[in-house]
């Protein structure tokens, strides 16, 4: 009786065992992130959690992964394991579990040269074209010539080890599709011969306002002086031409220089290219300018722009609002000399 009393003793103790061996917890006792290479084998991975430290046992965890089933859980990525899980429970985590996204975003108005820095900055992201540069850029999505104003601005989610080749690539097409949608729809009578056309008009629509509810207005204004061949006169096409050597101040020989292919003092019609990345409403606003007579305007210093139809009105506007007027990043209002 006593060796019968002794062997259950036994099996309920070799029993408890197995349950708390199966369920013995990880030693993290916060989340941990992990990187799981593509390729990567459960065998290989839990033995280099178990020298990390925070995984018990290497060969339990791959014994449970036998008996559940789960010997192919892995996915490629980064991922936060919680704290503290059992086997199973972790098994079960990386079977279901999200990989760690990041994000990187194109700012409307800013320049591709933000983001290329952008994009070299962005965290866990493939560097996979080397240099980046604007013509690496060009090459990559087939274009000649200057690729600006060809990423779609927004913000794009990624996992670690994304190339940033696919993100230039999702922001070119999106770019392509949204310009395409809203030329279908264009209004009548607009003096662009093509698409791009639009997306240089929407670029410079979207470094004159800030405010959303200016854009048709603003387009407005230059659709007109184009259809009068007119001179654009835009600040913000002669910054760009300047580039790096722009120190923030305008001056009157930056005004009158010709040899500055985006001066639009100088030279009439679109620029050479877009400026700046627009947005959805910036070229919606392009291809449904708001109808009216404004050839003028002049920002208020509030953000907001004031518009007049001649150039006497425009005189007396300037006179009053220029004491708001800012040295750096000033954006001026057309004007004929």
């Amino acid at each position: 009786m006593k060796i019968k009393i002794t062997l259950l003793v036994i099996f309920l103790s070799c029993i408890a065992a197995g349950i708390y061996t199966w369920n013995i917890p990880t030693r993290n006792q916060d989340t941990v992130r992990v990187d799981i290479k593509p390729g990567s084998s459960l065998s290989a991975v839990a033995r280099q959690w178990q020298s990390d430290g925070w995984l018990v046992s290497a060969d339990l965890l791959k014994l449970q992964a036998k008996l559940l089933k789960k010997e192919h859980v892995l996915r490629a990525g980064e991922f936060d394991i919680p704290a503290s899980l059992t086997g199973p429970k972790l098994l079960a985590f990386l079977a279901s579990a999200k990989p760690v996204s990041y994000k990187v975003q194109f700012i409307e108005g800013t320049t591709l040269t933000q983001a290329i820095e952008s994009l070299k900055k962005a965290k866990s992201l493939k560097q996979d074209v080397q240099p980046l540069t604007h013509t690496t850029i060009a090459q990559l999505i087939g274009l000649q010539g200057n690729p600006e104003g060809w990423l779609y601005p927004d913000t794009y989610v990624y996992h670690s080890g994304e190339a940033v080749s696919s993100i230039i690539l999702q922001s070119y097409q999106r770019m392509k599709k949204v310009l395409q949608q809203e030329w279908q729809n264009k209004a009548s009578n607009l003096p662009y011969s093509t698409p791009y056309d639009a997306l240089v008009m929407a670029s410079i629509v979207e470094k004159e306002t800030g405010a959303a509810h200016e854009r048709p207005q603003i387009a407005g204004v230059f659709v007109r002086r184009l259809q009068k061949n007119m001179r654009l006169e835009t600040d913000p096409t002669i910054i760009y031409g300047l580039g790096d050597s722009f120190d923030g101040n305008l001056k009157k020989k930056h005004l009158r220089d010709r040899s500055n292919k985006y001066n639009s003092y100088r030279h009439k019609g679109l620029p050479p290219s877009p400026i700046a990345f627009a947005g959805r409403s910036a070229i919606h606003a392009a291809l449904h300018p708001q109808d009216g007579k404004t050839l003028y305007f002049v920002a208020k210093g509030d953000g907001s722009h004031y518009f007049s139809a001649t150039l006497a009105e425009h005189n007396k506007a300037v006179r009053k609002y220029q004491i708001f007027r800012r040295k750096k990043e000033y954006r001026s209002a057309p004007q004929t000399n």
